[in-house]
């Protein structure tokens, strides 16, 4: 059977990594001083979160060989979620400096913190050159080498697409409601989410396993995406509807102007009056403005539509996950685990 990691196992992994990181920098003959600042962004950045990302890896090796992992094939499917959540790190330094936000994971936003600032870039630019470092020690006799290499390129660049589309699409301070729509949300979350953080680690698990085929990858790809679209879209759908103590945080995508699921579903059926509403108070950093949107919110009952539509995405992926071809090595439980650990969630 297969063994699902836990938080504490996955975590243990990362002080080897690290110390493998700094070794090499050291090789450089870097300063004592800068040695520390590099080791500080390692552990504030990629620390702290659910990993959720990252544990994907082991937990889809595992459920290929529908077995418990050794401790060399854990520590390698780990050391590949670790660069998954590398590359996570990296996203997260850069987008909090373009979003201008205040908190990540209860602290400062790295650049908040103090003697930081704008470093923050540079050290964004070494969380990314990590993951090549690692990636080079554990992995440059694995025959499939070369492919993880391109794979981390490849889904880096599709995540600075979905970045780019949302940041020109939906800026803080230009609201402009007929800038949006669904076409280019579907673009902007499939690209900035669905690729690194569901498609990238179980086709990391494949290689890993020496069984990305062509035929394994496409059928991956065909489910995890829609599965990643489904996942961001109940994130808006939280960010209005979920509880704050369940989702841990309270949800700011009304005032912050954000190119939702939700505003999109709403300028889809609203009335020429109810859009007034909303040009007159989307993206406004104000609780009285926002209010109104979500009364508006509810009189279009999203709550109820969006109900409506995860079951039905819910059943169609189901069918997808039925109709796979395990000829080749795949298996349907992967995207079984994927899916049973979103459907209906609340945090």
């Amino acid at each position: 059977m297969a063994k699902t990691t836990t938080l504490k196992e996955f975590e243990s992994v990362f002080p080897k990594l690290v110390e493998d990181l700094l070794d090499h920098a050291k090789q450089y003959n870097l300063a004592d001083e800068f040695v520390q600042w590099y080791k500080a962004s390692l552990n504030a950045n990629t620390i702290g979160g659910k990993c959720n990302r990252g544990m994907s890896v082991p937990d889809s090796v595992s459920l290929l060989l529908e077995a418990p992992l050794s401790e060399e094939q854990y520590f390698e499917a780990a050391t590949l979620g670790w660069m998954t959540e590398l590359l996570q790190a990296f996203f997260l330094v850069s987008d909090d400096i373009m979003d201008s936000s205040i908190t990540r994971r209860g602290a400062p936003c790295w650049y908040r913190q103090p003697h930081v600032g704008m470093i923050a870039i540079n050290d964004a630019f070494m969380l990314e050159s990590s993951i090549y470092t690692l990636l080079k020690k554990y992995f440059r006799k694995h025959p499939a080498y070369v492919d993880l290499l391109e794979l981390f390129h490849e889904v880096s660049y599709q995540t600075e697409l979905g970045q780019l589309c949302d940041l020109i699409t939906a800026p803080e301070d230009k609201i402009d409601l007929d800038n949006f729509s669904m076409s280019k949300y579907q673009f902007i979350v499939i690209y900035k989410t669905a690729y690194y953080s569901f498609y990238l680690p179980v086709a990391l698990a494949l290689y890993h396993q020496n069984i990305a085929t062509p035929k394994n990858l496409k059928q991956a790809e065909k489910i995890l995406i829609p599965l990643g679209e489904y996942f961001q879209i109940q994130d808006d759908y939280l960010d209005n509807f979920g509880l704050p103590e369940h989702i841990g945080k309270i949800g700011t995508d009304i005032m912050d102007n954000k190119c939702s699921w939700l505003v999109n579903k709403a300028l889809e059926i609203a009335t020429p009056e109810q859009r007034k509403i909303l040009e007159d108070n989307y993206g406004r950093k104000d609780k009285t403005k926002e209010a109104a949107v979500k009364k508006l919110y509810d009189e279009l009952k999203l709550e109820q539509i969006y109900k409506e539509y995860e079951e039905t995405r819910v059943g169609e992926i189901k069918k997808m996950i039925a109709e796979v071809d395990e000829s080749e090595g795949l298996k349907k439980s992967v995207f079984e685990s994927f899916l049973a650990k979103i459907y209906k969630r609340s945090k």
